[in-house]
């Protein structure tokens, strides 16, 4: 591992050599300059991990001299060395961005963790950036595809809940996205800057979820050897997200319910009330109404998970969303794994449009990296896809029709003629636009605000 490095700006020679040598044999690189100008051409230069100033230097003082620091690279911690005499001064620079202030003469093994420590915070700061920088790009809302009507009225839906404390069931089949959704409503929250803690209910068994979920004693049963903490205290302030929500048993259910109403619980094993500030977001593949009915599911608690219902529609009822998901995933995937397959072409996209994706996004998503690996040329083709595919999803040969829906508006009824025609074109756009009696620009046109930006070529 490499060394951090250090940048020592101070006049006094004796000072930046010894430090120098003392900083060495605590595990830095070190870097020395004697005044404010040449220690900026050191900073841009070498970009050390931290920098040391005196604030009585040359050419530039030290204040300016950290003015510019900043603005050269605003996240590099600067310690101020000063005289007894400079503390007000250095007290100052520190209201001004330095990390910490030390007066001389400098006591090296105070130096060296004051330094140590600016450093792991910058680095920690570096990576909750990164990592809210994957946030946000995953779940913005422009990220999440799809350009449908069906799919455009769940985000429609979430953007309105998302910022309320709404407890929020979302339901539809496996792999359609449902955790997706439930990471957009709490991150685009006010309890975003808290903790999402998920709990896949069908995962575990009915005592272990107990403890996972509420937590347990010391005690408590065998192989309790110590007091732990549940997910919903975890999640206190933010939010806790119970997926599979059908699967949980009737004596979890009314602990649950009793959390939803009351906003306290007691540990396996304990008696001390627990109270908590939650968000709860449920998912589920299962009908809970019948459960209801069923008796495998209580009604009170189904009422209380069920204040909003976001449904997330499955792939085969949004198929239009087919070609923005693949040029998304396609995107992802070539930067994964070094690629750079630019589409899909001829009778593969129509065969993928026309399949039934049982397993929904998450089917279509590993398909898409599956074929990237696979794929040695320019453009997946239909030869590369699974035989699967290719049997239950082949290609059209003549001339489909297209069924108009009773209510179905103007706008709706020209769509779908427009992708039925470029379906059984093969996606040749001038072919199409020639069946449909429209312009090419106006074909093109159409499918930009369908969504369809990167289907523009023949």
């Amino acid at each position: 591992m490499a060394k951090p490095l250090v940048l020592v700006v101070d006049d006094e020679k004796n000072i930046r050599e010894g430090l120098k040598t003392a900083l060495k044999l605590e595990n830095f690189e070190v870097v020395t300059s004697e005044d404010g100008k040449d220690g900026l051409e050191k900073l841009k230069l070498f970009c050390p991990d931290a920098v040391i100033l005196d604030l009585k230097i040359p050419h530039i003082s030290g204040m300016d001299f950290l003015k510019k620091v900043q603005g050269v690279s605003c996240d590099t911690p600067v310690i101020i060395l000063t005289g007894h005499g400079g503390v007000d001064e250095a007290v100052e620079a520190m209201k001004r961005g330095a990390y910490d202030f030390l007066t001389k003469p400098v006591n090296i093994e105070k130096l060296a963790l004051i330094v140590n420590r600016a450093i792991e915070e910058r680095k920690r700061k570096d990576r909750e950036k990164v990592l809210e920088s994957l946030v946000d790009e995953k779940y913005n809302f422009d990220n999440i595809i799809g350009n449908s009507k069906a799919f455009q009225e769940v985000l429609k839906m979430v953007k309105q809940v998302a910022p309320t404390d709404a407890t929020v069931l979302i339901s539809g089949e496996s792999g359609t996205g449902k955790e997706v959704i439930a990471n957009a409503i709490h991150l685009n929250s006010r309890r975003a800057k808290n903790p999402i803690v998920k709990v896949h209910c069908a995962a575990l068994p009915e005592t272990l979820l107990e403890s996972e979920l509420f937590g347990h004693e010391k005690g408590a049963f065998t192989g309790a050897i110590s007091r732990k903490r549940g997910r919903f205290e975890l999640a206190d302030s933010g939010t806790i997200f119970l997926d599979e929500i059908g699967e949980i048993s009737q004596s979890v259910q009314v602990k649950l319910l009793r959390v939803l109403q009351e906003h306290e619980f007691e540990r396996v094993g304990g008696e001390e009330t627990i109270k908590v500030d939650i968000r709860v977001i449920t998912a589920t593949n299962r009908d809970l109404k019948q459960l209801v009915e069923e008796g495998k599911f209580r009604e009170d608690l189904y009422y209380r998970l069920n204040i909003i219902n976001i449904h997330i529609p499955p792939l085969r009822e949004r198929k239009e969303d087919i070609p923005l998901l693949i040029d998304y995933f396609l995107k992802f995937y070539n930067k994964k794994h070094g690629k750079n397959i630019q589409g899909i072409k001829g009778d593969a996209l129509i065969i993928l449009q026309n399949y039934r994706w049982p397993g929904n996004v998450r089917e279509l998503q590993n398909l898409i990296e599956n074929l990237v690996i696979l794929c040695n040329k320019k453009f997946i083709t239909e030869d590369i896809l699974p035989k699967y595919l290719k049997m239950e999803g082949g290609a059209l040969t003549e001339r489909s029709e297209f069924k108009i829906q009773i209510g179905a508006t103007l706008d709706e009824i020209e769509k779908e003629a427009i992708l039925s025609t470029l379906n059984y074109t093969n996606w040749n756009k001038s072919k199409a636009a020639k069946i449909l009696n429209i312009g090419r620009k106006t074909l093109l046109r159409k499918l930009e605000e369908y969504g369809y930006k990167n289907q523009s070529e023949d």
